[in-house]
């Protein structure tokens, strides 16, 4: 009973309640409905290049609201507003109507999104006019950020981009994602005790910026010549994009600095979904992997979401820290450095090499078949001959190869501030897995599988004392006002080698250049001495005839200050394992790089480089000229690909004992060098030439010879005298590894 009377007594309170205050309540009510959920967006902070160009910014757009029950509290106001829509944003009036009558009491639906201001403007004006103004009713508009990137393609593997949620996908956008984004605001709206509106506002706390270290200028320079070599020999041998993929990394020597980091095929950051990208790429099948077709405009068309979405994905991701590959001859000087520093040779060994090697049951041939003979481990390095480096690798041992590789850091992730960077522990050898021939192989880094980012680090470390550099891509974040929230300083994670190594492996990488017999003279600009190292790799199955060929450099010579890595994937030649295709696009990257960079000129030119010179300022300057009167400057003309040099790297893949075929064009393998007897190293000089490839001819065994270097170009595997195993790597290497890197 007590229970029933309290239940009486509160329906009577409730009623009296209605009746004598219900309107007021009523108001409360609904401004709160109205009012309350309003969210005032952050703006999500910009990402900046060294010298502040900006490379990301959020602008505010504005979404147009349709208030149904405000436009229809008076008959009047319909057509004005109709036609205030209709001559500022061109909507359809007709479906507006229809809307309308089916929804009368609707407070809020979007009519338009991520208008700019001008469009905006544009009705503001319509609704202040002194005589149709005052009728143009119902309609309000909603803030929103909108993420733009003012430069296109520039840097898209760095950058990343961002979804309709305001998330970041790739790169700095997705890693830095937190730095960037702000906490959105809110807006409250009330009636007070005198049923008045009022309104509490807390506001929306923006993102904040990053400065990153890539230098704008240097970029584009970078992707300008990586864009002109894919211009040159597009659908070259075969339908398709002028390589596979083609990367490039600058970074100073003595930071960790990345000042560039560029590939090719890229991508407008502003139409990343623009499927006319994905033309000339390979295709790939359901799980991923390569079909060896190439995608063609019809072929795009035919795709399903899932299988556009995957290809998309192939397009979005970094190739320099992504893809893995067999870096061939370039991690020769990482062999010879770790030797040296463990005390296995001094480096004024010499070694006979007679164009091949046996090594268990195979033998494994140098890229110079016909032998270099005695040589030291100096003019090893400078021939890029595989026969001294296996030597080398001996004298050191297995335990200590392992050792010192993963001091180098092959097999970790460097830990760069970019999203996706693979993790490749599974790509290379441990102490319980190598072998005589593995380690044979892994010397002239066949066998083994790495990243771009990987190769350019520890070569760093190689150059500049020892000092191993954590890479990283942010100098800076700060505020909207310009306060520095953090500086992120230059990390010296460990010392890899000695100074005195350190100075002969430079001594070594600069013969590769300046040497008579380097494999790296056209990698020299104009003008300017520096040092490196050429790479080339065939991938798997081995004898395809297809190379991931390399070069990674220096410069000055004397005084490194930035380092230069180039990888062309699968040129689209007819003979692929030629490292003159990078060291071509090193020459003129760095012949615009190091002025900018103020760094001067020591050699004297030539007449040819002098010519040279001036028809490249000729170029840049009609460039800039187009450029600024909105037209598509020429970026001048790339050099043919005659000749061959190449190393034994190799592509996506490697083999365990398969790894031994780097000596394609650049490297060597020879036997063991216990042999007293001489070979004739020079007798390819006299071939005849071969009319129709311009390369000399080998009468006993039809071979085509490089005229420069002596290097076969049409030589079939390196390694011969039993079934080499391909256990260590899949051809698929990049996808495989690719979910270990998310981990």
């Amino acid at each position: 009973m007590i229970v029933l009377m309290a239940f009486v007594g509160l329906s009577v309170r409730l009623f009296l309640i209605n009746r004598d205050n219900g309107e007021e309540y009523k108001k409360q009510v609904l401004s709160q409905q109205e009012y309350d959920s309003k969210t005032i967006p952050f703006k999500r902070g910009n990402i900046v290049d060294s010298n502040g160009t900006i490379l990301a910014v959020s602008n505010k757009v504005y979404n147009v609201i349709l208030d149904t029950k405000i436009l229809l509290s008076d008959e009047e106001y319909l057509e004005p507003t109709l036609n205030a829509l209709r001559s500022a944003f061109g909507i359809d009036t007709n479906e507006v109507r229809n809307y309308i009558a089916t929804h009368p009491t609707s407070s809020y639906y979007v009519l338009a999104k991520r208008l700019d201001y001008d469009k905006v403007a544009k009705f503001q004006e319509l609704k202040n006019d002194e005589e149709t103004g005052a009728y143009i009713k119902g309609i309000w508009f909603e803030d929103e950020y909108k993420r733009e990137y003012p430069n296109g393609t520039l840097a898209c593997d760095v950058i990343g981009f961002t979804r309709s949620d305001n998330a970041g996908q790739y790169g700095l956008e997705e890693y830095y994602n937190d730095v960037l984004c702000g906490t959105n605001g809110r807006e409250y709206g009330y009636l007070n005790n005198d049923s008045n509106l009022e309104r509490t506002t807390i506001p929306a706390v923006d993102g904040y910026n990053i400065q990153t270290t890539i230098d704008a200028n240097i970029q584009g320079i970078v992707e300008k010549y990586l864009k002109e070599y894919n211009e040159e020999y597009k659908d070259n041998y075969r339908a398709g994009n002028g390589a596979q993929n083609i990367g490039c990394i600058i970074m100073e020597v003595d930071t960790g600095n990345i000042l560039a980091m560029a590939s090719y095929p890229n991508y407008d950051l502003n139409d990343v979904r623009n499927t006319d990208n994905l033309i000339g790429m390979p295709q790939l099948d359901e799980k991923g992997k390569k079909t060896g077709e190439y995608l063609t405009k019809e072929l795009i068309d035919e795709m399903d979401d899932e299988t556009m979405y995957q290809h998309l994905d192939a397009l979005w991701k970094n190739f320099c820290i992504v893809d893995t590959y067999e870096p061939g001859s370039v991690a020769k000087p990482f062999t010879v450095a770790a030797a040296i520093e463990c005390g296995a040779i001094t480096g004024n060994e010499s070694y006979n090499c007679e164009g091949k090697l046996h090594v268990g049951d195979y033998d494994i041939k140098c890229h110079q078949i016909y032998g270099d003979g005695y040589i030291s481990v100096a003019q090893g390095i400078e021939r890029s001959c595989n026969v001294v480096l296996m030597n080398v690798a001996f004298a050191m041992g297995q335990d200590k190869y392992v050792d010192y590789q993963h001091l180098f850091g092959f097999g970790l992730k460097t830990n760069i501030d970019l999203a996706g960077e693979t993790r490749t522990v599974s790509m290379v050898y441990n102490k319980d897995t190598i072998g005589p021939t593995e380690l044979a192989t892994n010397s002239f880094g066949q066998g083994f599988n790495a990243t771009m980012i990987q190769m350019i680090t520890g070569f760093c470390s190689l150059i500049n004392g020892g000092y191993y550099y954590e890479p990283h891509m942010v100098s800076k974040i700060t505020t909207n006002d310009g306060a520095t929230i953090e500086n992120i300083e230059p990390r010296v994670l460990k010392q890899t080698v000695s100074q005195s190594t350190s100075d002969k492996i430079l001594e070594y990488c600069n013969l590769v250049v300046t040497g008579e017999n380097g494999t790296g003279k056209t990698a020299r600009p104009a003008g300017y001495m520096i040092g490196g190292k050429t790479g080339t790799a065939e991938t798997l199955p081995r004898g395809n005839n297809e190379y991931v060929v390399s070069f990674m450099g220096y410069a000055p010579a004397d005084d490194p200050q930035i380092a230069i890595y180039v990888v062309v994937d699968r040129p689209n030649v007819a003979f692929q394992h030629d490292a003159k295709h990078a060291t071509r696009i090193v020459r003129k990257v760095l012949t615009e790089v190091l002025p900018y960079l103020n760094i001067f000129m020591t050699e004297e030119l030539s007449d040819e480089e002098r010519a040279e010179l001036e028809e490249m300022q000729m170029q840049i300057t009609m460039q800039q000229t187009a450029t600024e009167e909105g037209t598509e400057g020429e970026e001048g003309t790339s050099e043919g690909a005659d000749g061959s040099e190449t190393e034994g790297d190799t592509g996506e893949t490697s083999g365990t004992e398969g790894a031994g075929q780097e000596g394609t064009a650049e490297e060597g393998t020879g036997e063991e060098g216990t042999s007293e007897e001489t070979v004739d190293t020079d007798r390819w000089k006299e071939f005849p030439v071969d009319p129709e490839t311009g390369y000399l001819k080998d009468p006993d065994t039809g071979n085509l010879v490089d005229p420069e270097t002596g290097t076969v170009v049409n030589g079939g595997s390196l390694i011969s005298g039993g079934e080499a195993s391909e256990e260590g790597q899949s051809e698929e290497s990049v996808e495989d590894t690719e979910d270990e890197g998310e981990e």
